[in-house]
């Protein structure tokens, strides 16, 4: 069986942990982060106004078999109970002969605090809260190793596949232009896995972001952001990046990443509920990946993205 370019990669990049069978979770990095939150930070649940469901995908759309790519499906809900929020999703990372794929639910607990400050009418609603959340799910990892072909090495006549159990919390802080979250998705590692071989390594994130709003009208919403991302095992991961946003109808920006990438985003409101965002990543150095594009849809009930 023939091997491309972007399989033999995925070897070189998976081939530590044959030997002894074992597996790192293969934490995915956001682009989108500020679209998707509730992905990182189960703290998010119920944060809007109104509920909110979001598609999201990440590919190379390069033809090549193994090329990167990612899918992701939550849900963010709003009750009647403003202090209780819930959410959940569906995530799937694939690359070579590897794929993960993973589900989760989040429970959030909210406490409101101080007066809130009349931001502009154009932009989000944002309150004035603490919150503390918890997230369970299922973590299932495959790695396709006889697919490869390779007859001739012990370490590739079988399969690796495994499915833990997950158990994350996070907590978050708004007031007024200032945010910041710190979450641990999955706090036991590999501790409920069925098979003492199978290694997850877990991963911690801390972000923060201050909206700055300037115009005649403050019609123009600015924010600087960062994340933070370390796991166990690999050097510590920083995205920088700034939005633009007029009147939440359109909005761009762009970033940079530690790992040596770029980012770009551009972004369009249609019919008050409907959010489209499009980020395109480039490696800067170079890289045997290929670059990157994500789409972000998302669907917000009720009043939709306005206050």
């Amino acid at each position: 069986m023939k091997i491309n370019t972007l399989t033999f990669v995925a070897i070189l990049l998976l081939a530590p942990f044959w030997p002894t069978h074992s597996l790192a979770q293969q934490q995915p990095v956001f682009s989108e982060y500020n679209y998707n939150t509730i992905i990182l930070n189960p703290a998010h649940a119920g944060y809007y106004n109104n509920s909110e469901f979001t598609l999201s995908n990440q590919n190379s759309y390069s033809g090549f078999d193994g090329a990167p790519a990612t899918f992701n499906a939550t849900l963010n809900l709003t009750l009647d109970n403003e202090n209780v929020g819930l959410g959940g999703g569906f995530l799937s990372d694939q690359i070579g002969v590897t794929s993960i794929n993973s589900a989760f639910v989040s429970y959030a607990y909210k406490l409101y605090f101080g007066q809130q400050a009349q931001a502009p009418r154009y932009h989000n609603y944002n309150p004035n809260i603490f919150s503390f959340g918890i997230t369970a799910g299922i973590f299932n990892y495959t790695e396709n190793l006889t697919e490869l072909g390779i007859t001739d090495d012990p370490n590739f006549q079988q399969d690796i596949k495994g499915t833990v159990p997950t158990v994350g919390m996070g907590i978050l802080f708004n007031r007024n232009q200032l945010y910041a979250g710190l979450s641990v998705p999955n706090l036991l590692g590999n501790s409920l896995a069925p098979d003492d071989s199978i290694e997850i390594n877990t991963a911690a994130y801390a972000y923060a972001g201050y909206r700055i709003y300037t115009g005649v009208f403050d019609e123009l919403e600015i924010k600087p952001n960062f994340l933070l991302r370390y796991e166990t095992g690999a050097p510590l991961s920083i995205d920088i990046n700034t939005i633009f946003n007029y009147k939440n109808l359109v909005e761009f920006g762009g970033g940079y990443r530690t790992s040596s990438a770029v980012n770009v985003l551009a972004g369009v409101y249609l019919f008050n509920n409907l959010r489209f965002v499009y980020n395109y990543t480039m490696p800067l150095r170079e890289s045997p990946l290929p670059a990157t594009h994500g789409l972000v849809l998302s669907v917000r009930l009720g009043e939709g993205y306005s206050r």
